[in-house]
């Protein structure tokens, strides 16, 4: 019989790579909260619409990565592809047009159809952050520089650069986007697949391209920056100025795009050269058409979302889960005795593990293994005394502490 495996593009968390996980979210939700963006959580699965409807039937997420299916009922459903529509639509059906502005947290997985590489699953897992209901360029600074505080609490910040660019008002848009497609038409058979229909639906997406020839193409297109309204530029100028004036570093790059009818004004993306081709670790935009394509009122928005596995991928130094205290019985009769002891230590504040598998030599290595703060060891004799026996694990250094006062005694050497 053929061992069962995970689906493809679907991976186990298993306990080392989940405390990896959990160091970025938690990083990332205690950042968050210090610029005041309270956590949410959304259903993993909404209405087809509100994917399809913002995202638009001929982008590539749509076209080509959702999950879509349709219930027992007969109702169109979708697996979140990403957590922006998600976090609108919960701003209007909630009711919460009129309490503005919003600053919402949130994490958890997303899914997409992809071809699964190093840092892109078909399952996996976000951090983000959406300033909903504030307009105007501090607005896109502020979230920026929330993204900035989050990199840097997880000693990845010096391991990217800031890329900025404008899509400017639909005003520069419209304007860009007939000019552009003037230019590239005249190489429509030189450019590739995805870019050669993208010019039909999409043909700012084909600023991002990742193909060489497309590259080498779009080095004399006509620039975005020169199509600007005087109002579109003063806006992307007030964003320069205010990360300046934050010493956020920035790199303008006109190639920079968020695809979508939704998206204007900034555009951003943290981009590094240590995980091959998934360089974006952390990108975003503002979306103030959003709300109008679910059915509100019109609202400003902007907001990010960052790889949670890339992010992982990229702080190689990450702390994994480290027990205080590992337990170990002498002797059979002992255990008991150190089991009820364990819960004791933990209902103080303590983790602990109690290991009993194996002669004192396995236990003791198996304690080495997770790397434990502590060894409490004890057989009859000691129990006897009413005593354990603390071993340092970094230092082999062994005490024997009265069990009365071994709870104190850990919580002072711990907090040296």
């Amino acid at each position: 019989m053929e061992t069962i495996q995970p689906v493809r593009g679907t991976s186990d968390l298993l306990p080392a790579e989940k405390a990896r996980h959990n160091h970025v979210i938690d990083s990332a939700k205690q950042g968050a909260a210090q610029f005041g963006y309270a956590e949410i959580a959304t259903p993993i699965f909404e209405f087809t619409d509100v994917f399809s409807r913002p995202l638009g039937a001929s982008s590539d997420v749509v076209a080509k990565e959702t999950y879509s299916f349709e219930d027992r009922g007969g109702t169109g459903l979708t697996l979140r592809p990403e957590g922006t529509a998600s976090a609108m639509r919960a701003i209007i059906s909630n009711g919460l047009t009129q309490t503005l502005p919003q600053r919402w947290f949130y994490a958890g997985p997303m899914f997409r159809y992809e071809r699964p590489q190093k840092g892109r699953m078909r399952q996996f897992h976000q951090i983000g952050c959406e300033l909903i209901g504030q307009a105007g360029a501090l607005g896109d600074a502020e979230i920026i520089a929330c993204g900035v505080h989050i990199l840097k609490s997880l000693g990845v910040l010096e391991r990217t650069s800031l890329h900025l660019n404008t899509l400017g008002d639909s005003e520069s848009r419209d304007s860009y986007r007939a000019v552009l497609i003037r230019y590239l038409e005249g190489y429509r058979k030189s450019l590739s697949e995805d870019s050669q229909r993208r010019l039909d639906t999409n043909p700012l997406r084909i600023l991002d391209s990742k193909s060489e020839t497309d590259k080498e193409i779009l080095q004399d297109a006509p620039r975005l920056k020169t199509h600007l309204t005087s109002e579109a530029e003063a806006h992307f100028d007030a964003v320069k100025q205010a990360l300046d004036a934050a010493s956020i570093a920035w790199v303008e790059d006109p190639f920079l795009v968020r695809g979508l009818d939704y998206y204007s004004h900034t555009a951003f993306e943290f981009i590094t050269d240590q995980l091959g081709a998934q360089g974006t670790v952390l990108g975003g935009g503002r979306y103030d058409g959003l709300s109008q394509t679910l059915g509100g009122p019109p609202l400003a928005g902007v907001g990010f979302a960052a790889g949670v596995e890339r992010l992982a991928l990229l702080g190689e130094d990450m702390p994994g889960q480290r027990p205080d205290l590992a337990l170990l019985a002498a002797e059979k009769t002992a255990e008991a005795d150190l089991f009820a002891l364990g819960c004791s230590l933990r209902d103080t504040g303590f983790s602990a593990v109690n290991l009993y598998t194996g002669n004192m030599g396995k236990k003791m290595k198996a304690a080495s293994k997770l790397e434990a703060r502590f060894a409490i060891i004890a057989g009859d004799d000691e129990l006897g005394r009413g005593s354990v026996s603390v071993r340092n694990m970094q230092d082999g250094v062994q005490t024997e502490v009265k069990i009365s006062a071994l709870a104190s005694w850990l919580e002072n050497v711990l907090s040296r």
